[in-house]
């Protein structure tokens, strides 16, 4: 699952408060079979001022496929069709920290970490 942080129509806690009473229901295998991906800045299912451009399916497909569970998956900010901004969306509860060096614009500088 995936949900915008800057959703104007459904208040983004939702999604997360979704994912909690799944995980309190199923326990900590949750993350085996289901993923929340938090994304900054989106609005709903798209557009917003974060890095709002991301394929979804091909890591469900290879999670399916394979049984290789997405660590994170690659999310872009376009700005007149070029991408000036990339970051890792994390599965939540993690999130994307900065490391401290490098560009804030590139997502090699981020690293998924649990807060």
């Amino acid at each position: 699952m995936y949900f915008g942080w800057a959703d104007p129509q459904l208040n983004p806690r939702q999604g997360v408060e979704y994912y909690d009473k799944l995980t309190e229901t199923i326990g900590t295998s949750t993350g085996d079979f289901a993923r929340l991906y938090m994304v900054p800045g989106m609005f709903h299912c798209g557009g917003g001022i974060g890095t709002n451009v991301f394929d979804a399916m091909t890591p469900l497909i290879n999670w399916v496929e394979s049984g290789t569970a997405p660590d994170q998956i690659t999310s872009s900010r376009l700005v007149d069709g070029k991408v000036v901004r990339t970051r890792p969306l994390c599965p939540y509860p993690q999130m994307a920290r900065y490391k401290g060096t490098g560009s804030v614009d590139d997502e090699a500088s981020f690293a998924c970490v649990r807060p």
